[in-house]
């Protein structure tokens, strides 16, 4: 059976930030999660090891994680 490497979580958008965290973890435990507010200025560049999670004012998932 053909496994796909999950690279992108848009079924989390809306959640609590938290749950998120722990869906991306379960289907990805080698990569390493970001959690940050919305707006925040990152430093560009791809990072096929790193998952960034961007909450808004409310504590929820603002856009769709995504492995870079």
């Amino acid at each position: 059976k053909m496994s796909t490497t999950k690279t992108s979580w848009p079924e989390v958008v809306g959640w609590p930030a938290a749950q998120a965290v722990t869906q991306v973890n379960t289907d990805r435990p080698d990569v390493a999660i970001e959690v940050l507010p919305s707006g925040t200025s990152v430093s560009p560049g791809f990072s096929s090891t790193r998952v960034r999670v961007f909450f808004d004012g409310t504590g929820s998932v603002a856009a769709t994680p995504q492995v870079g």
